[in-house]
């Protein structure tokens, strides 16, 4: 599954490893990509083992607000 997130608060290199590192560390993830232009994080899993639920909270985990 793919999914893209609208995600505020993110501003620098830090902002874009602090997420890429946090997300593909779940089960199932097999990638993340940041794009602080469009302010987005897209992320491609296995919902089977990592709901989409999840992947959010980790996000918003790191300091950043899932829109």
């Amino acid at each position: 599954m793919k999914s893209i997130l609208n995600v505020d608060g993110m501003s620098c290199t830090h902002c874009v490893n602090a997420i890429e590192n946090s997300v593909g560390a779940l089960d199932g993830v097999s990638t993340v990509v940041v794009s602080l232009d469009d302010k987005t994080v897209t992320v491609e899993y296995d919902e089977t083992k990592t709901p989409f639920e999840r992947i959010k909270e980790e996000i918003e985990e790191q300091g950043y607000n899932v829109v």
